[in-house]
């Protein structure tokens, strides 16, 4: 094995989380980072940079391959989980939409024991990533890296959305990301005149010059190395050699919430039954490590033929949003919606009904799922990925609240505004009753991509990570990713994942307080 030179931090995983650390870490021109990342380089891609294609990537050569365990509760099917391999990670694959939720998503975090952390003390982050088109406002962020757009010429069907939701006395939102998160909205886009917006093209390209930054790509972490109870670097394999990286000051996991909890077990940290059952010897008894996985399942889609051509796909292939409750006494909108500019169906569903031709979609999901599932590992190999199981429909209310998503599609269907665009139902070709209802759910059922929670950040005995993000039980390592959150918000986890590691940042760095 080969020992190459030492580095103050070790960032395992260029993703939305490690590429925004490895930026922020080395504006300290004494910091010296290493950054290393799975897959290749992300610049000169052209597949990478076009918003309407991103679909194409997914279970290409940018993304991990990665499937949730089969689910008899889904007909036994295995869901495919796509993950970023690439500089940028999932926010160089991913469908480009910045959405924060709700204010109370992550206060729900503070509840959950991640002390100090809350919307207050995520505002200022989310304010300091973006460049939002708008302008700064006291929610909305100017200057930021990451430039965050609207439509400017939207897709008849996003329009469509917009004004089918206002027939049925829903709300038309100015900002998705403004006070009130209710209703329709056009999205926002992080996508800057026509190209995506990664954070490793925000981020880490501004910083590439750097001298005290070095990235290493094709560099697959296989584990952990410690003297004692302190974690002092990383083997990683490259060129087909096994080498390790010593880390100075602290090793940063960003590998994401996949990744990172399958790291910390190949290390011995975990729930020592799970360990000693794979022969791993145990170094931190935290029998967290992998529980509470949670992901937002998604409905692929209900399909309808259009009544002309679609035309060309525009912007990121979507275009508008909605969030509605699935049960009038809910707090809070619990369903989200999107539109396609295209088909959107599980091969299932594609068996079985046609959805050839001009079709596109209205794809309802669960943005408030009650079922928690967990990542157990397969083998002490690091070669073997480990089993990932979100446990979806595990939890009845998520079946009910899926179910009732169908029929509000087609409410919105059978309005004025999207019966002028729509010539039929395609998939399913009708309303359905509750029975076939749930046969849909089980048969189209599939994930938003917004796997988080398997390193919860907390002081309890399923903690994995303090406030600080430090790992318990060991020293001089961190987690700094989506496997860290303890409840997932209501929205897609990019903006929380970029917020959460610039706020990172600034506590590694000790600069926290200083973001205005």
């Amino acid at each position: 094995m080969n020992t190459i030179d030492r580095y103050d931090y070790v960032i395992v995983g260029g993703g939305s989380a490690g590429c925004v650390l490895a930026a922020r870490l080395t504006e300290n021109p004494d910091t010296t980072v290493m950054l290393l990342e799975a897959g290749p380089h992300h610049a000169g891609v052209a597949a990478l940079d076009r918003p309407g294609t991103w679909a194409d990537l997914l279970g290409g050569d940018y993304d991990w391959g990665y499937h949730y365990a089969p689910n008899p509760l889904l007909d036994g099917r295995a869901v495919p989980i796509p993950r970023g391999r690439v500089l940028g990670g999932s926010s160089s694959i991913n469908a480009m939409l910045w959405y924060r939720g709700h204010p109370s998503d992550y206060d729900a975090w503070e509840t959950a024991g991640a002390k100090g952390w809350n919307y207050a003390s995520l505002l200022p982050y989310f304010r300091k990533a973006e460049d939002w088109e708008g302008g700064a406002t006291s929610l909305r962020g100017s200057g930021g890296p990451i430039r965050i757009t609207c439509p400017s010429d939207p897709h008849p069907i996003a329009l469509g959305l917009l004004e089918a939701a206002a027939e049925l006395g829903m709300a038309v939102l100015d900002d998705c990301n403004g006070p009130e998160i209710e209703g329709a909205a056009l999205a926002n886009l992080t996508v800057d005149a026509g190209h995506r917006e990664s954070t490793a093209r925000s981020y880490l390209d501004p910083a590439l010059s750097r001298p005290n930054l070095t990235i290493r790509t094709d560099a697959t972490a296989v584990g952990l190395t410690f003297d004692g109870d302190r974690c002092t670097g990383v083997r990683y394999r490259h060129d087909g050699r096994e080498t390790e990286v010593r880390a100075v000051a602290e090793t940063l996991l960003c590998a994401g919430a996949i990744a990172s909890p399958h790291l910390l077990l190949l290390a011995g940290i975990g729930d020592p039954a799970q360990l000693r059952k794979h022969g791993v010897p145990v170094r931190a008894a935290l029998p967290g490590v992998g529980r509470n996985l949670q992901d937002h399942p998604l409905l692929m889609g209900v399909n309808f033929r259009a009544r002309t051509s679609l035309g060309r796909v525009r912007d990121n292939g979507g275009g508008a949003i909605l969030n509605w409750r699935s049960d009038a006494s809910l707090d809070l909108p619990d369903l989200h919606a999107f539109v396609v500019q295209g088909r959107h169906a599980t091969p299932e569903i594609a068996d079985r009904f046609d959805v050839t031709g001009d079709v596109f979609a209205i794809s309802p999901g669960l943005m408030r799922s009650h079922s928690i599932g967990e990542l157990t590992l397969r083998s002490p190999d690091p070669r073997v990925s480990p089993c990932i199981d979100p446990r979806y429909l595990s939890d009845p209310r998520d079946r009910d609240a899926l179910v009732a998503g169908l029929d509000r599609v087609f409410d919105l269907a059978e309005t004025t505004a999207l019966a002028a665009l729509i010539e039929s139902p395609a998939a399913p070709d009708r309303r359905l009753g509750r029975h076939e209802a749930e046969a849909f759910v089980r048969a189209s059922c599939s994930t938003f991509f917004h796997t988080g929670g398997t390193c919860a950040m907390g002081a309890g005995p399923d903690a994995v990570v303090d406030p600080d993000l430090r790992v318990h039980g060991v020293t001089a390592l961190r987690v700094v990713d989506a496997s860290v959150i303890p409840v997932l918000p209501s929205c897609n986890t990019n903006a929380p994942v970029i917020a959460l590691a610039e706020r990172a940042a600034d506590i590694i760095s000790g600069t926290e307080g200083r973001t205005s």
